[in-house]
């Protein structure tokens, strides 16, 4: 790893995140699904409550109210990583990966 760090499923990072339709990025939560070599696996966070997805409250170490985006899925290199900030509960952990695994169904 780049940076030596080794990310878990459910680590919710401050990342580099390139968008779909353009070459721009910006720093952005995210929730890492896994690591492997020099990339994570994540899905994308909103403040946006209003999209579906699973909640992710300020009690739980979010800065505010936001979404877990389990329809948005993609790989970052490890080094677009800036930090982890908190790790999502057990609980939250494996509901995000049913709700995923639902989708792929």
């Amino acid at each position: 790893m780049r940076n030596g760090n080794v990310y878990k499923t459910g680590d919710v990072i401050l990342a580099e995140i390139q968008f779909t339709d353009t070459f721009e990025t910006k720093v952005r939560p995210a929730v890492v699904l896994f690591g492997e070599y020099d990339n994570v696996v994540v899905t994308g966070i909103t403040s946006n409550t209003a999209m579906k997805g699973i909640l992710l409250t300020k009690k739980e170490g979010a800065v505010k109210e936001s979404v877990i985006k389990t329809n948005y899925i993609f790989t970052i290199a490890n080094a677009m990583v800036k930090k982890l900030l908190f790790r999502l509960t057990e609980q939250k952990r494996k509901e995000m990966v049913s709700e995923i695994i639902r989708k792929m169904q």
